[in-house]
């Protein structure tokens, strides 16, 4: 492996093994992990990794999150798939410079877009890279479960329907077990609630969908789903953020503020330690954590991409903005420390990463 130490706090240095072409915008990246980090990229199916892309040289480098593809039971390495988009720095960049050899710099995997519950019937619906969590959520379940799937797929023209040979030989291995039904505007126009309703099967036995592509999309999708008898609490989606911080910056100084007498006592459990912290009701818990040196995961601390996001266990918090979690994280506790302020006197926390 090519020497490289990462620079940032947090970072990990990950040498690109290869590189796929997917489609004509469109490429796989795979990562090979360093050898003393292996679990610190243990992921779960529909997590990102936090890329810092040099988009032109180091000093312009940029955040971003990309899905993996990969599925953590069946693949050896780490793979991410990006999609070139319009005036897009990172995603350009890395299609037309990822090379095999390279190093690039990345954060270990997060997300909450993941698999709620293994007993469910799953009905995947993703538009364009959408595609790319979904996957590595249906190349587990396939194997892992006895349950039937079901893809609904958009694309813009048949051209850019990626891991289209893939889904093939997923349809010809697993047999009436996956159905794979495609949209393709070029044909068919933008997808409506009442086209992608008619693409799914009338007498469905699906509890549980998954939905990732732009915002517009998915408002289309789950008024389909919610046509065919799914709750919207069972209707999970992924949301895409343009990281507008730099996720690979030092950790910034918490504010100094008064001591306060009203300061809680929380329990905070994070990488098999348990810490005992008060905390200030006027601080964000991400910034005392940092603050009293305890390796907190984050990324965005924006609120939008749920790299921060624990769950508590008791006590209750109020969060200044949620871009990320829906109604199901919520009421199973889930909470992000960027955002979260302490409303109870005693709070358990655990981070679950």
């Amino acid at each position: 492996m090519p020497t490289h130490t990462a620079t940032a706090p947090g970072a990990y240095a990950l040498e690109v093994l290869e590189v796929i072409a997917e489609t004509p915008d469109a490429v796989s990246i795979v990562f090979a992990a360093p050898p003393d980090a292996q679990a610190d990229f243990a992921y779960k199916p529909g997590q990102f990794l936090t890329l810092r892309v040099p988009a032109g040289t180091d000093t312009d480098a940029v955040s971003r999150c990309y899905s993996l593809s990969s599925a953590p039971s069946i693949d050896e390495h780490l793979k991410v798939t990006v999609k070139r988009t319009a005036g897009g720095r990172a995603s350009n960049w890395l299609c037309d410079n990822a090379r095999a050899g390279m190093v690039l710099e990345s954060l270990r995997p997060a997300g909450t877009f993941t698999m709620r519950d293994t007993t469910a019937v799953p009905v995947f619906v993703a538009a364009g890279s959408g595609i790319t969590p979904i996957m590595s959520m249906i190349r587990t379940v396939l194997p892992e479960s006895t349950q039937d799937a079901v893809l609904v797929y958009a694309n813009r023209d048949r051209d850019s329907v990626i891991f289209d040979a893939e889904l093939a030989a997923l349809q010809s291995e697993h047999g009436r077990r996956l159905t794979v039904l495609h949209w393709i505007e070029a044909e068919s126009g933008l997808p409506t609630a009442d086209g992608l309703r008619a693409l799914l099967p009338a007498d469905s036995t699906a509890t549980a969908a998954y939905l990732c592509g732009p915002a517009a999309f998915m408002d289309v999708a789950a008024a389909a789903l919610c046509g065919i008898g799914l709750a919207r609490e069972d209707i999970h989606r992924e949301i895409f953020v343009s990281l507008t911080t730099d996720a690979f910056a030092a950790a910034p100084e918490p504010a100094a503020v008064p001591a306060d007498p009203d300061a809680v006592s929380a329990t905070v459990e994070i990488d098999g330690n348990t810490h005992q912290i008060c905390w200030p009701k006027s601080q964000i818990l991400l910034d005392v954590l940092l603050g009293l040196g305890i390796d907190a995961p984050y990324v965005c601390r924006e609120g939008n991409c749920g790299g921060c996001s624990y769950t508590l266990r008791a006590g209750e918090v109020t969060m200044q903005v949620n871009d990320a979690l829906d109604d199901h994280e919520i009421s199973h506790g889930v909470r992000l420390a960027c955002q979260s302020l302490p409303q109870s006197d005693q709070l358990s926390i655990a981070f679950d990463r």
